[in-house]
């Protein structure tokens, strides 16, 4: 029922003919809220292909619009502007159920009358599927989902995962081009939720249909993503794979709120071929960086060093995971983390020097919006 997808998807290599889902400049507002005079836009301008198997996962602040996109693809708003294709036509005017389009929401939103078998089925009961194909669709889904023990229970008699089991098992079912995630997980507790990830990665590698998905969980988006959007006020900050986004993050935003701990950006200033940020310095390799700049590096990018002395930087707080330890560091107004390997705990008050790995410092333009800078 599931034929394996190519794996990994090459945006790269990828034809036209396989574009499943195309946004172009789509936009949004909503009603203005109580004492303001215009409507905040959710979504401005967005466009976005997803391909045949390519899962996307969609990131970024709350209210930043990633599920009103969603909600906009299946149809349960309709936006204020730009285009939206399936399959290459056209959902102007096309109902939610006549797009091919499958859902799931944080919420289960489950039958509570039905058994298990009858809420997976439900969809291929409203399109007169034959008994014979609904019952093998059902018990291919159950099995892939690992659900055959369940399906003459009730929701009530469920648990938490066992019911996102069912929700999701409902929107597979149908098969359709499109399958749209609505953080599925955030309901769980993070036991829970680690287990279905990995379960939801696998399943998820098995469907030739565009997949966005929509979380707050950066491991999940890592997980699970062939590609993410980073969103931001309704607009794209940048679309690129897990790795690029960390390695090659495109301003300074899309820095900060990608990866754990986020990374430190330190407002910086060039002089005399030396960029000097914080208590840090570095040599200017690049000899075309403006006079003011952000400069970014990663907790892990940052070492303790030994050194005669009190070092600038003090100690606010650890915090110590067991295979590593994020220290909480403060040299005067500046804050910055720092990854370390291995359980470890520092003194608070405790002065340390600090290095940074200039190979490994990002630049970002103040003046343009915190633009990465080559």
């Amino acid at each position: 029922m599931f034929p394996r997808r190519r794996d990994p998807v090459s945006c790269a290599s990828v034809a036209e003919s396989d574009v499943v889902v195309r946004l172009r400049d789509v936009a949004k507002s909503f009603r203005p809220r109580p004492g303001e005079s215009k409507a905040p836009a959710a979504l401005r301008g967005v466009s976005l292909d997803a391909h045949a198997g390519e899962r996307i996962v969609i990131v970024g602040p709350s209210g930043c619009g990633k599920s009103t996109l969603l909600r906009l693809i299946a149809g349960l708003d309709v936006p204020d502007g730009g285009t939206i294709s399936v399959g290459g036509r056209s959902l102007e005017g096309v109902a939610p159920q006549d797009r091919d389009v499958a859902m799931v929401f944080q919420g289960y939103a489950l039958y509570p009358h039905m058994t298990v078998a009858e809420n997976i089925a439900f969809p291929l009961r409203m399109r007169r599927m034959p008994a014979a194909e609904r019952e093998a669709a059902l018990s291919e889904v159950a099995r892939v989902l690992r659900i055959e023990a369940l399906l003459r229970r009730r929701p009530a008699e469920l648990s938490g995962g066992e019911r996102q089991r069912v929700a999701i098992g409902r929107a597979l079912v149908r098969r359709p081009k499109v399958f749209l995630f609505d953080e599925p997980l955030s309901n769980l507790d993070a036991a829970l939720r680690n287990d279905l990830r990995v379960e939801l990665a696998q399943i998820l590698r098995t469907l030739r249909g565009a997949c966005l998905y929509v979380t707050h969980d950066q491991v999940e988006a890592m997980t699970l993503a062939d590609r993410i959007v980073v969103m931001s006020q309704g607009a794209v900050r940048q679309v690129a794979t897990p790795r690029e986004l960390y390695e090659r993050p495109a301003d300074s935003f899309v820095a900060t709120f990608v990866g754990t701990p986020k990374m430190n950006v330190v407002p910086g200033e060039v002089r005399e071929g030396l960029v000097r940020f914080g208590p840090f310095e570095a040599a200017d390799a690049s000899a075309s960086l403006p006079s003011s700049v952000l400069v970014g590096v990663r907790p892990e990018d940052l070492e303790v060093v030994d050194a005669p002395g009190d070092g600038p930087f003090e100690v606010v707080a650890t915090e110590p995971l067991g295979a590593e330890t994020v220290l909480f560091l403060r040299a005067g107004d500046l804050d910055v983390r720092v990854r370390r390997s291995g359980f470890e705990v520092r003194r608070p008050g405790e002065r340390l020097h600090v290095r940074a790995r200039t190979e490994k410092l990002h630049f970002f333009d103040p003046s343009k919006d915190g633009l990465r800078i080559p």
